[in-house]
């Protein structure tokens, strides 16, 4: 499965960069006759440009003049071919005559007697040649493209391209076929497909990186065979088009109408496939560096799951932003504009906008402090001032938390000075409990410890109690009567689970042993005064 995701990519990366060129947008590689129009500019000290001559879709021959003049120039030498070709394919007679003859010392080419151009000194110092020899040149390749332009025309040819294009509209559908059931069986085995067993309970985030990376790579996959599935149509259909003299000025029309769409969607599935590659190395360096923690404990691997999540999601959004930055510069060069420019420009503005909004730069400088430092991960519940909750969301610019009545906090990571994690590696369960002034206190103290104990030898409760209960014993005469401190240390955020059973647990065993917990209560002295 790996070779054949290695053997589509590699055909997707030949097929990209083939056309995304710039002699593959005008040509298409397996057809290297067949050019798209494109005018070549030069700037030199003359001012002048360059344009092809087309006679059924391919080039005929290159001019020169003055960019003033180079639109009607080449406009009246196509006029002339057309004309002079439809009078020599109507003919039944088959004799073509082009010759050469001069006028004002210059070469003049003339075809069945009708005139074609004259040849200028521009057009020969074009090729290094001399005018004369140019004039040569120019009536071996329009005699010759003429004769194969007629022959094209007769029946025995077409019928023979027909053929052709029916097995290249038969081979198309095959591929096509071929490649959809492919994509299928692959989303079908990835759906089917049970997670990979994790033999070390202490390392649950493996079993989610590994089921992210086989994703990364079902989506990498599915993009690559699409885009395998429009070039065989698009390159099949021109092919076809290619093959008639009648349809292939369409194909012409077709590539240079394509040309800018077909670059932009290029890149585009060029940055989205890296975006997905990079997600999935991402992937691949975190789940290393946990299968590499071999001195996991069930308390440090939770709290690694944390930081790799949140490790990873801010890491994806870095390379997101990056290669979306760098897919717009390519898609820029890819329709021609200088992108050196832009690029000083936006030099300057970032020192103004950094100048502007120092803020986000205090943001972003706390924020990867908080995220190297592991003052607090995604799934952490911490208090931040007056305020505390879940951990929702963390990135380099602001942190979310959810509170206890669902509302969504959003502090700026350069207001974060002094934060208080409650749930980093453990958590502890801090618990008063008040016993009547007149309990035997030794017996509450002994059954309060007694309590703690069985809920630790409890297997719904064992997993999440890490260490005995800790009865310290009577912290404060309180007005309620004698307060009982007990500490229970706990897995991450599971101190309020432990803490709710634990005072259940103890008000059934209060009520078995008659200790009762008493209200507040106020003693009142009243004085009598003698007149």
């Amino acid at each position: 499965m790996r070779y054949r995701f290695i053997i589509i990519a590699l055909c997707s990366i030949l097929i990209t960069v083939g056309v995304s060129t710039k002699v593959g947008m005008a040509q298409i590689p397996f057809l290297p006759q067949l050019q798209a129009p494109s005018w070549d500019t030069e700037n030199s000290e003359n001012q002048v440009a360059n344009g092809w001559v087309y006679l059924d879709g391919r080039r005929l021959f290159q001019i020169t003049a003055p960019r003033a003049t180079i639109s009607e120039r080449l406009r009246n030498i196509n006029q002339n071919i057309a004309q002079i070709s439809q009078n020599y394919f109507r003919s039944s007679d088959d004799t073509l005559n082009v010759e050469v003859r001069t006028r004002n010392r210059l070469p003049v080419i003339y075809i069945n007697d009708q005139y074609l151009l004259t040849v200028t000194p521009e057009d020969a110092q074009l090729r290094q040649l001399e005018p004369e020899i140019l004039a040569e040149n120019l009536q071996r390749d329009i005699e010759d493209s003429l004769k194969q332009a007629k022959f094209e025309r007769q029946s025995q040819f077409i019928i023979s391209q027909s053929q052709i294009a029916l097995a290249i509209g038969a081979g198309m559908i095959i591929l096509s076929w071929g490649i959809r059931r492919f994509s299928q069986r692959s989303k079908r085995d990835f759906m089917l497909k049970p997670p990979p067993p994790d033999t070390r309970a202490n390392k649950p985030i493996t079993t989610q990186l590994s089921h992210q990376q086989n994703r990364h790579i079902l989506e990498v996959k599915r993009r690559l065979l699409q885009l395998i599935q429009a070039a065989i149509w698009i390159g099949g259909s021109l092919i076809i088009l290619s093959l008639f003299p009648y349809t292939r000025p369409i194909e012409v029309g077709i590539i240079a109408l394509l040309r800018i769409p077909l670059r932009l969607g290029i890149v585009g599935l060029a940055t989205y496939v890296a975006i997905r590659l990079i997600y999935l190395l991402i992937d691949r360096f975190t789940s290393a560096f946990v299968e590499s923690s071999t001195m996991l404990t069930p308390e440090t691997s939770a709290r690694l799951q944390l930081r790799v999540s949140t490790f990873s999601g801010v890491s994806k959004s870095i390379a997101a932003l990056i290669l979306v930055a760098i897919g717009i510069l390519v898609a820029l060069t890819a329709l021609g504009i200088d992108i050196i420019p832009l690029l000083a420009g936006a030099s300057l503005i970032g020192v103004a906008v950094s100048l502007a909004s120092q803020s986000l730069i205090k943001d972003a400088i706390n924020g990867f402090l908080i995220i190297v430092e592991d003052q607090y991960a995604l799934g952490d519940v911490i208090t931040v001032g007056d305020v505390g909750g879940l951990v929702e969301n963390l990135n380099l610019r602001i942190t979310q938390l959810r509170d206890a009545e669902g509302r969504l906090i959003t502090i700026p990571n350069s207001e974060i000075k002094i934060v208080a994690n409650l749930s980093s590696r453990w958590s502890r369960a801090d618990l008063t409990i008040p016993i009547a002034y007149q309990a035997n206190i030794d017996e509450a103290l002994e059954l309060i410890e007694t309590v703690g104990l069985e809920m630790d030898r409890d297997a719904r409760w064992d997993n999440q109690i890490i260490e005995p209960p800790e009865v310290l014993g009577i912290d404060n005469f309180g007005d309620r009567g004698l307060m009982i401190r007990v500490w229970i240390k706990t897995q991450p955020l599971k101190q309020w689970d432990v803490a709710r059973e634990f005072r259940r647990r103890l008000k059934v065993a209060f009520d078995k042993a008659g200790i009762s917990i008493p209200v507040l209560q106020q003693s009142v002295w009243l004085n009598s005064v003698n007149g």
